[in-house]
């Protein structure tokens, strides 16, 4: 049985016993493989939906994410930047997350949202790019690669995915990044940040942004804008992993715990003041005869 045949059939799995139920499962499973699992309840489509219809507002299943990543573009390729928090509600539920997921040697993408469905959904690309390269003997466009995620995830829509991704590489047309969602939200841009820590992000970005500024200072912007989100976003922090793509492919910058970053700025901002401090002085001292 075809999969969205599937999501609109009633198959009152629960008190009964049809042989004609266990068969289509059955028929299912094996149409999936080992990719999906779709739960075995009524109408698997309106389950997330539907589930918490009758519980009080206090006890309904919320999904509390928290994250801060971003890229963007400029003349020497794309930097890449993410922070390794991942958050439970309140808590802290890992401080050393992967959050770049390395597609092959030319395509990095990044997870914000749920990152089980991000990591799952972004390794089983990796798959498909590189089917796609055995098949045409080339590799897959930016472009292309970002619309296969696009359309997968819009196929299980309303299924409870949460994800917020970027698809960066280079290809034939140059630097490339795509933002794709849960939603099947697809567009491509120069600059993207993403999470809860992104609007934080955003203003560091936006204030010391230059398409012809060097690597150097594009990997300390990626770097600084991460830092100033997890300083002011609670949900985001752990560690600062920074990539930088190039015409041949992704190298890895750094990967730089967060206090390191910090105790650099702390210096940074106590010289400045020194200095400052010091010319103040030298003015208000009365000129010599």
């Amino acid at each position: 049985m075809p999969l969205s045949d599937f999501l609109d059939e009633d198959l009152s799995i629960k008190g009964s016993k049809s042989r004609s139920n266990d068969l289509d499962l059955h028929e299912l499973s094996y149409s999936l493989g080992n990719e999906l699992r779709v739960p075995q309840v009524e109408r698997p489509s309106h389950f997330i939906r539907d589930a918490f219809v009758d519980v009080p507002e206090k006890d309904k299943l919320r999904f509390a994410h928290g994250t801060t990543t971003l890229a963007f573009a400029f003349q020497g390729g794309i930097i890449v930047a993410v922070d390794s928090r991942a958050s439970m509600g309140q808590y802290v539920g890992s401080g050393t997350v992967k959050k770049i997921i390395e597609i092959n040697p030319y395509l990095l993408g990044t997870m914000a949202g749920g990152a089980a469905d991000c990591s799952f959904w972004e390794r089983d690309l990796g798959r498909r790019c590189r089917l796609y390269e055995l098949r045409n003997k080339e590799r897959i466009s930016v472009a292309a690669a970002s619309k296969l995620l696009a359309n997968t995830v819009y196929y299980y829509r309303g299924m409870g995915l949460s994800m917020g991704t970027m698809i960066c590489g280079w290809d034939k047309t140059g630097p490339n990044i795509f933002y794709v969602d849960s939603d099947g939200t697809r567009f491509k841009g120069h600059i993207f940040s993403v999470g809860s820590g992104s609007t934080f992000a955003y203003g560091v970005l936006d204030q010391g942004y230059s398409y012809d500024m060097s690597v150097e200072d594009a990997i300390k912007l990626g770097q600084k804008s991460i830092y100033h989100a997890t300083h002011r976003d609670a949900a985001s922090g752990g560690v600062i992993n920074c990539y930088h793509v190039k015409e041949d492919g992704w190298v890895k910058i750094s990967s730089e715990d967060m206090m390191i970053q910090h105790r650099a700025r702390v210096s940074e901002r106590k010289a400045e003041d020194e200095a400052s401090d010091a010319a103040k002085a030298a003015a208000a001292q009365p000129a010599s005869a």
